[in-house]
């Protein structure tokens, strides 16, 4: 069942289910078996309002991951603002100790997400999700009682383990709840939450520093405490009120779940199936589109890793002081907010997700030229380069809801969003440590790194873009979205449409560009 967002309000079920009398295989979705021992589910005698069901789903599961990733992005942000307050003298820094620190949570995310893999095909994906939140909600506030470079540095270990989960565990979700179209716009509204996270930073960073000197315990201390604590707020939310699939969602009548259930199948993906199959992994490290996705967001995350940690910095290295810093840096959260909503409500509306990658990634690719070869005296311009490099969430954006739209396969799935986690992680290390202390205060290869990667990663998704048109030209799969979408649906009673298949196994899968 296909409804647009601002489509008709009402759109009525008219087929009924029946399915053949076989025993479900345990190579199909557990999807299909709750389908299956539903048949008698005649979704025909009433209307099935899709766009309700789609509101109920957008107030209960699209709020929990925006506060998730939120908190997830100010928890490893929290230090690019404390490292403009007294953090650096109290504990003791030198020379690359920062850079070290800011680098250490993207190792451990990268190390971490293989295991992820496997416990995201095994455990429920939302009840893992809470525990990890919880667990990094810790771990900030954990923060608050380091004494020196190590002690902190632990803290910063623990905090990229269990953040390592939040960006496949969102995009599986995604994929359970939404079609492919419906998904864009979705993911879009999480990833708000690192614009709104630098704003959030930059507000409480400067309260805390306007703190009475009377205060016995400094103000990035306290920072980190609240921070941690709010983040273990929202993980125990989570925790109560996110269902981990349709099928387990009280606030769903069987009809609905039997209704959305069919409106999903479109996406030929799957819904829940916890085997591992390891050929799946095999298919994957074969698979071209998987490392034009990995090579793409290596490259982007690169300038992620710089604005993360050191767009506070870079500011205040043109003569401004820490408050001043602090507050010109929340403009950027604005920015990146924009470049995310803009590429998400084009993709929802029909535009093709490798053309908006690249409008949003000029901008970012104009800022990093204006940091790399403006004198730091034209502080104005230096200042909107900063702003508008900023952009490049946009790019990001797209990537995360491209990239499990055109993923079959319940644990290649998993691998392929695991492992653009670890890999976004590395992009984000190499941008951090192209900062070294020599090179202060310009900084000039950092910013050139920027640039040269981003260039390259539109390189990469035009590739992508080509890989993509020729195989659905290969398949014969050359009719409009819309019409492919009412056949699948039409057959979704087929066992074929929740097999265990992935993209490459399934010759009727349409690949989305």
């Amino acid at each position: 069942m296909s409804a647009n967002d601002k489509g008709s309000t009402k759109h009525q079920v008219d087929e009924t289910l029946s399915p053949s009398p076989t025993s479900v295989s345990s190579e199909v979705d557990d999807a299909w078996k709750f389908l299956n021992a539903h048949c008698d589910a005649n979704i025909e005698d009433e209307p099935i309002d899709m766009l309700a069901i789609r509101r109920k789903i957008d107030y209960r599961v699209v709020p929990l991951g925006f506060l998730l990733y939120m908190m997830q992005f100010a928890d490893k942000l929290v230090i690019n603002y404390a490292g403009v307050m007294t953090m650096r003298e109290d504990l003791k820094l030198t020379g690359n100790d920062f850079s070290n620190l800011v680098t250490a949570v993207y190792v451990a995310v990268a190390v971490w997400e293989l295991p992820t893999v496997y416990f995201l095909q095994r455990f429920p994906v939302a009840k893992y999700l809470a525990i990890n939140a919880i667990l990094w909600g810790i771990s900030t506030a954990c923060g608050a009682a380091a004494t020196s470079f190590r002690t902190m540095l632990v803290t910063r270990i623990f905090l990229g383990i269990f953040e390592a989960t939040i960006n496949p565990s969102l995009m599986l979700i995604a994929g359970r709840w939404y079609t492919k179209p419906e998904q864009a716009p979705r993911i879009s509204f999480w990833l708000l939450g690192l614009g709104l996270g630098q704003i959030l930073g930059g507000a409480v960073s400067y309260g805390f520093q306007n703190l009475s000197s009377g205060v016995t315990i400094a103000g990035w201390r306290i920072m980190f405490i609240t921070l941690g604590l709010l983040t273990v707020v929202f993980g125990a939310l989570t925790w109560l009120f996110l269902p981990d699939n349709p099928m387990e969602a009280k606030w769903l009548s069987d009809k609905e779940k039997v209704a959305l259930l069919r409106h999903i199948s479109v996406n030929q993906t799957g819904v829940e199936h916890r085997k591992v199959r390891v050929v799946e992994i095999w298919e994957a490290l074969r698979d071209p589109q998987v490392w034009l996705i990995w090579l793409s967001i290596v490259l982007l995350a690169c300038t992620g890793g710089i604005t993360v940690a050191y767009s506070a910095t870079l500011i205040r290295n043109l003569g401004y002081t820490p408050k001043q810093a602090t507050l010109l840096n929340m403009p950027s959260g604005l920015i990146s907010i924009a470049s995310q909503i803009i590429p998400g409500w084009g993709v929802r509306r029909g535009g093709h997700r490798w053309a908006w990658v690249l409008a949003t990634l000029l901008p970012a690719i104009i800022g990093s030229a204006l940091m790399s070869f403006l004198p730091s005296s034209n502080r104005a311009g230096v200042l909107a380069g900063i702003y508008v490099t900023n952009f490049i969430p946009g790019p990001l954006t797209v990537y995360w809801n491209w990239a499990p739209a055109n993923v079959a396969g319940a644990t290649k799935r998993s691998f392929v969003t695991a492992m653009i986690g670890a890999l976004s992680a590395v992009g984000s290390l190499i941008g951090a440590q192209s900062f070294q202390a020599r090179d202060a205060p310009e900084y000039r290869p950092a910013k050139i790194t920027a640039l040269a990667t981003q260039a390259a990663g539109a390189c990469t998704t035009i590739s992508l873009f080509v890989w993509y048109l020729l195989q659905n030209r290969s398949r014969g799969l050359s009719r409009g979205a819309r019409e492919r979408e009412k056949e699948t649906e039409n057959a979704f009673m087929t066992p074929e449409v929740w097999a265990r298949m992935t993209d490459r196994e399934n010759k009727a899968f349409m690949y989305s560009y």
